[in-house]
């Protein structure tokens, strides 16, 4: 296992454990956040927890050509009175994915220093999100970073009304210029959309 000190560096990620942990400790220092996300790695802890980076194999991903939208979500997109924004909240979108309740989860991973940390991000024109509004009411987004290389490495979503997260989510996939949809790790909702998994030497090569 790799500790990290203060040096601004990572391992290479074919020496990540079998469950995808590259390394752990560091900080969340916007230069290390950057060159993490560029190397293929991504922090991904507990508030419990010291900082643990991930690069699994395989990688989770969507390209934008393969998305799929189902009937039932055309209707939505063409008949909801949902407005969809980028970057009008980011504070906001942030926020409201780490008070989010999620199933089998007893405490976020999005703590206060992962907050501050992408807020910085932000800041500097690397973190996006993607918001969901109704009648002037923020009811749904997403938060991500831009790796660049067209890569768009998606962090963490929210909805406080039905469909608003996928709203947005297909929304900004179907507008964008990005080839990749970095998804990370495997969900249902999200292979529903038609994110899959690829070998993570194929990943690498599109991070440039």
């Amino acid at each position: 296992m790799y500790f990290l000190n203060n040096d601004i560096k990572f391992p290479d990620v074919s020496l990540a454990s079998k469950e995808g942990i590259i390394a752990i400790g560091g900080d969340l220092a916007p230069e290390r956040l950057v060159l993490a996300y560029q190397s293929g790695i991504f922090p991904w802890f507990d508030d419990d927890e010291p900082i643990i980076w991930w690069s699994p194999d395989p990688r989770f991903v969507l390209f934008p050509k393969d998305l799929k939208v189902s009937k039932s979500m055309r209707q939505v997109l063409r008949n909801s009175d949902f407005e969809i924004t980028v970057n009008a909240d980011f504070k906001a979108v942030i926020h409201h994915c780490s008070n989010i309740k999620r199933d089998g989860q007893q405490s976020t991973w999005i703590t206060q220093n992962m907050i501050s940390a992408y807020l910085e991000l932000h800041e500097m024109g690397y973190a996006l999100s993607v918001e969901t509004w109704r009648n002037g009411n923020l009811v749904g987004g997403l938060y991500g970073v831009d790796v660049g290389n067209g890569v768009f490495c998606g962090e963490s979503m929210f909805s406080l009304e039905s469909n608003a997260s996928k709203v947005a989510f297909i929304t900004f996939v179907q507008q964008s210029d990005y080839k990749l949809i970095d998804c990370q790790v495997y969900t249902n909702h999200l292979a529903s959309l038609g994110a899959k998994d690829i070998p993570r030497e194929v990943f690498m090569t599109y991070l440039g």
